[in-house]
């Protein structure tokens, strides 16, 4: 590779490292850190958390874009969000798994989702930032790939390391060593020179993105906040190994996601990236109607491969589809409103996934996490529909 040529790898490997932290926060700590604090009523206290940091990441991530954009356009590589957002996010990582009480343990919640949100925003503008955009496919795959590997080794971590200071220094580890990789490389790149300021427009295109994206991430939270009650409830499994089982599935999902994300690598810089989300979306649906049907241990790792697979193809075009709409002079900005997207659907899940549970019989703990499966298949369809709302040129075919 010739100096100061960009890679993709290098480039991704921050988002690696963010999303180790939350493959191990949303899919397993902050569920067993409530129980362990919250002994009360922990399934409501685990639930007001997970909203109050969903809150303070949108408003994060909302207030941050346009100041990251502003710096960018007055020479700023953006190396000093990436930085400052991981360093306050290990501080507050410390924190989380060190508190003795819940008030403590919401504090330093709140402090990672504020930090992390520091750098998401600017951060995911780094490949129309470094990239061609006949490279954005290839490495939209790249940060597709990483991100699946992220969750996979925290929720492994998660699962199977029991001294909460060894895994935080885990977590640390992993944020800081990618944070160090992915900055030096960017300061070492000769970054074209920023664009223009534009005007935040929310286009017809970019709105009908948003609420494909979200209705798709709505369903893909409630398969992921249920899917512990579906391992304890609906597989009958004992607790004990519940929460390894379920580490076990959501390392599948994510370790498969890598080979959905390079099969979709080509297809989505040759062929119409909203064919390439549709077929990663029905196959995520196929799998979670398979939940629903065949409750059963070896039926669901099955199934957690076939949705990670289409999990995998989908990121890919999600990435591919928003490098093309979103306006390369305001990026940061709009990747903010695009990333409330999938902060949003952390609020909605669990709030609709409750109404419909409590109406249609969700009382019944072997019954309601099947439910719940149901209608994340359901999300997910409504949101594949939505996408071909965008026409062919809006996506840049």
């Amino acid at each position: 590779m010739r100096a100061n040529e960009p890679s993709a790898p290098r480039l991704g490997l921050l988002w690696f490292g963010m999303q180790a932290v939350w493959g191990a926060l949303l899919g397993i700590s902050l569920q067993s850190r409530s129980l362990e604090l919250a002994t009360s009523q922990p399934l409501l206290a685990y639930g007001r958390l997970a909203t109050v940091g969903a809150v303070v990441a949108a408003i994060v991530q909302i207030v941050v874009g346009p100041w990251s954009d502003a710096r960018r356009r007055h020479g700023s590589r953006r190396i000093e969000f990436y930085v400052g957002g991981a360093v306050v996010g290990a501080i507050a990582l410390a924190a989380f798994y060190g508190a003795s009480n819940f008030a403590a343990l919401t504090i330093a919640y709140v402090c990672v989702q504020a930090a992390l949100n520091v750098a998401i925003g600017p951060y995911q503008a780094i490949i129309p930032d470094a990239m061609p955009r006949a490279r954005f496919g290839v490495a939209s795959s790249w940060m597709a790939a990483l991100q699946s590997a992220g969750n996979a080794v925290g929720a492994v971590c998660a699962a199977y390391i029991s001294d909460a200071r060894v895994l935080s220094g885990v977590l640390i580890a992993m944020l800081l060593g990618s944070d160090a990789v992915t900055s030096a490389h960017v300061r070492g790149l000769a970054l074209p020179p920023p664009l223009p300021q534009e005007r935040l427009k929310i286009t017809r295109a970019f709105g009908n993105l948003f609420i494909s994206r979200a209705l798709i991430y709505v369903g893909f939270y409630t398969l992921l906040g249920y899917l512990l009650f579906y391992v304890v409830g609906t597989l009958h499994m004992p607790a004990v190994h519940a929460r390894q089982f379920t580490g076990v599935l959501i390392l599948s999902f994510t370790a498969i996601g890598t080979a959905g994300a390079a099969l979709a690598a080509r297809p989505s810089d040759r062929a119409d990236k909203r064919l390439v989300a549709t077929i990663g979306g029905v196959v995520v649906m196929a799998a979670l109607i398979v939940f629903a049907l065949i409750p059963n241990p070896f039926v669901a790792i099955a199934a957690t491969l076939l949705a990670g697979l289409g999990w995998g193809v989908f990121l890919v075009a999600d990435w591919a589809i928003a490098c093309r709409i979103l306006p390369p002079g305001a990026l940061a900005t709009t990747m903010g409103l695009w990333n409330l997207a999938i902060i949003l659907p952390q609020i909605v899940a669990p709030a609709l996934t409750t109404a419909v549970l409590a109406r249609w019989g969700g009382g019944d703990q072997a019954l309601g996490p099947r439910l719940a499966f149901i209608l994340a298949a359901g999300e997910t369809s409504l949101g594949i529909a939505w996408l071909w709302r965008l026409s062919r040129s809006a996506v840049g075919e």
